[in-house]
């Protein structure tokens, strides 16, 4: 396949990770709900089969993995603006209490920590490549549990500049410096541009043959070309936790990126655990379970804790 055939393919993907458009006929919008009937029947809403996930829990402890953008928070048009709700930060703490927890994100751990400001959980910034065990309450003494890409950070640090100058003319692109990956955000960049823009970030990797490019929801990267990914870190911190050979633990991850597929994959190989995906629209994906927006993912949450403090015997 040629240059030109190659950036097609990457934009053709660009836009299949896109939310899907409204279809106006009334025929369309059947085919639409024919659609998303057939998709829940194979990934029905985990608030709807919160029952039966509750009754294979009995007995069991819970890990919970959360995704951050599109799952704790609303995808916004400025991802420095993607803050988490009061209500949500509050039922995630509550979920610290009762269950392990981890923030795997593919921000910095530093900036998904900034946002959600909860100690006494593990964060996993830069798609797991930046593990941290969780803080005291005043967020200091954070132990840095593992970094498989810390050869790269210089490479990262000359990369973004290089980056930053072959973006700078198209309108609305913003790059991110997540530490061990670089983001460039397309979400306000005109269709129109996204083919010309692909090929400029494409081209640093012709310099940096070490780096590779990934896609995620209006969002392309730049990463080290190493097998790790938020599956590997999952892995990692069920061993770190001793219950990765535990018949006891259920794990659950919950993600809304093509990113998380990594780990749902990792969970149905494993046949322990369970991925929901959040999404509105129907997609492939190796999650059992799917929510709609985090709105679902709070409700979702906030039952969870409901159960184990009912087993526990706790007053609400």
């Amino acid at each position: 396949m040629g240059v030109a055939g190659k950036i097609e393919t990457l934009v053709d993907s660009m836009r299949d990770l896109s939310p899907t458009r409204v279809r106006s006929s009334s025929s369309g919008e059947a085919e639409n709900d024919g659609e998303r009937s057939s998709w829940i029947a194979l990934h029905p809403s985990a608030l709807d089969m919160f029952d039966k996930i509750i009754s294979d829990a009995e007995g069991k402890q819970i890990v919970m993995f959360l995704d951050y953008d599109g799952t704790l928070s609303l995808i916004t048009e400025d991802h420095d603006k993607a803050y988490i709700t009061d209500e949500m930060r509050e039922v995630v703490n509550e979920v610290a209490i009762y269950f392990k927890t981890a923030i795997i994100s593919g921000r910095s751990t530093d900036k998904v920590q900034n946002f959600v400001k909860l100690p006494g959980i593990h964060y996993a910034g830069s798609h797991g490549m930046d593990i941290k065990g969780p803080t005291n309450i005043d967020q200091t003494n954070q132990e840095v549990m593992f970094q498989p890409a810390s050869d790269f950070l210089p490479m990262i640090d000359e990369v973004v500049d290089i980056l930053k100058e072959k973006t700078k003319s198209f309108h609305g692109a913003t790059v991110e410096h997540n530490k061990f990956c670089l983001s460039v955000h397309f979400r306000r960049v005109d269709e129109q541009g996204w083919a010309a823009l692909a090929e400029q970030v494409k081209s640093v990797l012709i310099d940096y043959p070490k780096l590779r490019l990934t896609q995620g929801r209006k969002v392309l990267e730049l990463r080290p070309s190493i097998k790790w990914d938020k599956g590997k870190a999952l892995e990692f911190l069920l061993n770190s936790l001793d219950i990765a050979e535990s018949k006891d633990a259920l794990p659950i991850y919950i993600g809304d990126d093509r990113t998380d597929e990594d780990a749902f994959k990792v969970l149905r190989e494993r046949g322990q655990g369970l991925g929901i995906v959040v999404s509105k629209t129907e997609r492939e994906t190796n999650a059992s379970y799917s929510l709609q927006d985090p709105s679902q993912v709070e409700e979702f949450l906030k039952r969870l804790v409901k159960w184990k403090k009912q087993t526990l015997g706790e007053e609400e």
